[in-house]
């Protein structure tokens, strides 16, 4: 296929490698020398421009880091209107749903494809993708998501992946949080961290975010490797619930725990 990419970054760089070697021809957007030189060399055809980027692709994927980058990429950069007719505007980025609804209302069609799972799991081939989106759209992306997606689950009309992946979050917060309590009381028994998140991860207590804590090497660990990415998210879900006139129930206060293990932007 021919591919647009937007956002090379910790996930995006993993996602053109696969790419590439998957076979497609895939034109990625950077800025630096550096970054564009480090692209070729993974085969990949750089480019300094969003219009280059967009050119003849019949997908583009936008992968950066926050909702207001997706903005002003698609449109203060002008992304959206460079869009060939017939391509899809494939958002991995995960942010408010209302967003990609305003970028549809643009004229494209739009997919939003958050993923769960990190530059470990891309490499592998393993990553989960929750889709949102007219079924056509969808599908007409999934030959470039096989390349480094194991699972890609539709899970209903656009803005239904970014729903679906803050939710997620949401609750993988909320875990963490009330790991982060246990570990306390575990500490008060005279249990050490390492011992409890370990025994956890074999027990009926289980989930993902004690196995990655224990591989983070503590609860802490894990909190500040994905502080950035909890907290944006945390921040939208939190708002859109509020908006909604639901506050985050039973999650609240576990959500809250997390909040406070958080680096904050300037750490």
């Amino acid at each position: 296929m021919e591919l647009g990419f937007v956002g090379a970054g910790r996930m995006g760089r993993p996602m053109v490698r696969r790419l590439v070697t998957a076979g497609h021809r895939v034109r990625v957007y950077a800025r630096g020398a550096e970054t564009r030189e480090a692209l070729a060399r993974d085969g990949a055809e750089p480019v300094a421009s969003l219009a280059a980027a967009a050119r003849g692709a019949q997908v583009l994927f936008v992968c950066v880091l926050t909702d207001a980058q997706v903005r002003e990429v698609c449109l203060d950069g002008r992304l959206v209107s460079a869009l060939p007719a017939g391509s899809v505007l494939a958002v991995h980025t995960t942010g408010d749903p209302r967003t990609v609804l305003e970028l549809a209302g643009r004229g494209v069609d739009v997919v939003d494809v958050p993923v769960s799972g990190g530059p470990h799991d891309i490499r592998a081939g393993r990553l989960t993708v929750f889709a949102g989106g007219e079924r056509p759209a969808v599908e007409r992306v999934l030959p470039a998501l096989d390349a480094y997606a194991d699972t890609v689950l539709h899970v209903g009309g656009l803005g239904a992946g970014q729903s679906v992946k803050l939710v997620n979050n949401a609750v993988f917060a909320a875990q963490l949080g009330m790991l982060a309590q246990a570990v306390r009381l575990g500490e008060l028994l005279g249990v050490e961290e390492r011992v409890l998140l370990d025994a956890l991860s074999r027990g009926s207590g289980a989930s993902n975010a004690a196995v990655a804590s224990a591989a983070r090497g503590g609860v802490g660990g894990l909190a500040v490797s994905a502080g950035a990415f909890l907290r944006k998210d945390l921040a939208v879900v939190t708002d859109l619930a509020g908006e909604l006139g639901l506050p985050l129930g039973p999650l609240g206060p576990a959500v809250r725990a997390l909040w406070e293990l958080l680096p904050t932007d300037g750490d």
